[in-house]
């Protein structure tokens, strides 16, 4: 009897032991949850695609915030059925863009990945930390993210991007209504969420006339990163796709693609400046900008379209509309239309 006891009582301290494991991890998770770093700029578009269904992106878009803001994924699905994904950060150099690709590859084979070039045509400087925390934050922990974080983090610096929650831990007195809105059970939401991140404001800008027949500019680590993702995409079977989105372009930046056009032709890739583009697309440079840098939601529908067109070229691409586990797209333009709204579209 005696014997029967003690083993009760340790099954029941190894149940209590248990319980508060169990209660210890469900805190963790709802702190983090909480307290992490939200940001429809860079962080988000990373966290996103861990709630994408595997093997579902037929075409992935990464860069700068000129993709996530210029490139309207509801729209590529509305109107061409093409399953894609804003898979973007502020201002994002090449070297971080190569470890963005390596850690979508994990959960994704898209037939098809767009670059956009802006950043190595208008930051030159190796490490670039305006916007790092918008480029760090919201990609899990892995070996790929300690080497995004060592090239593109000084040594000294590192505290201030990493571990990312002894950075984030004190945003107490900071919290919103999102930060409450970033749970498994909120997984629909976060399913149909694409990246895009459109611009609602009128500005008008000075259309620019460019002419430069110059090349150079490419700094030596960007060149390097521009190759290993080539490289990479080969390696994978993607179609490579590097373009530049509309916005109000230098002579300086146009020495960069000039020299970026000659690398494409080099490696045998497709290199698209949409900024000799202006009149195919149509945009109206009274109406459909937000700043010199961002197309508005008017003017990233008119670039989209024009670029979903350009798309049906590859026929790796399906239309996807109405099959079985694409609906998180219906929903995407649904989520989009209702943003529309609120601002009297």
């Amino acid at each position: 009897m005696a014997r029967k006891r003690v083993k009760r009582i340790f099954q029941y301290k190894n149940w209590i032991r248990a319980g508060f494991l169990l209660l210890f991890l469900v805190t963790l998770y709802l702190a983090a949850s909480i307290l992490s770093i939200k940001s429809y700029h860079g962080v988000n578009q990373k966290d996103g695609l861990y709630w994408q269904p595997e093997d579902s992106i037929d075409v992935v878009m990464m860069g700068t915030s000129h993709v996530h803001c210029n490139i309207n994924t509801a729209l590529l699905w509305e109107m061409y059925g093409i399953a894609a994904y804003d898979y973007s950060g502020a201002e994002q150099p090449l070297w971080m863009t190569y470890h963005y690709l390596k850690e979508f590859y994990k959960y994704q084979n898209p037939k098809v990945v767009i670059v956009d070039m802006y950043a190595p045509a208008r930051f030159k400087e190796d490490y670039q930390y305006d916007w790092m925390a918008e480029n760090v934050y919201g990609m899990r922990f892995s070996l790929n993210k300690l080497q995004m974080l060592s090239a593109s983090v000084e040594p000294e610096r590192l505290h201030e991007y990493f571990p990312s929650f002894a950075v984030y831990h004190s945003r107490y007195d900071d919290l919103e209504t999102d930060d409450f809105e970033n749970f498994f059970w909120d997984d629909k939401e976060k399913e149909a969420f694409k990246g895009y991140t459109p611009y609602w404001d009128i500005k008008p800008q000075e259309r620019p006339g460019v002419s430069e027949d110059k090349s150079g500019g490419l700094t030596e680590k960007s060149e390097k990163y521009l190759r290993k993702i080539i490289a990479l995409t080969k390696e994978k079977g993607s179609d490579l796709v590097l373009i530049v989105a509309p916005y109000i372009m230098t002579a300086e930046d146009k020495q960069t693609y000039n020299e970026i056009t000659e690398i494409a032709a080099e490696e045998g890739i497709i290199f698209i400046n949409y900024n000799e583009y202006y009149n195919e697309i149509g945009l109206d440079f009274e109406q459909d900008f937000h700043d010199e840098s961002h197309l508005n939601y008017w003017g990233s529908c008119k670039f989209t379209d024009y670029l979903g067109n350009f798309l049906t070229y590859n026929d790796r691409i399906p239309d996807c509309r109405g099959r079985k586990g694409y609906e998180s797209w219906d929903d995407n333009v649904r989520m989009i239309y209702e943003e529309l709204k609120k601002h009297g579209g």
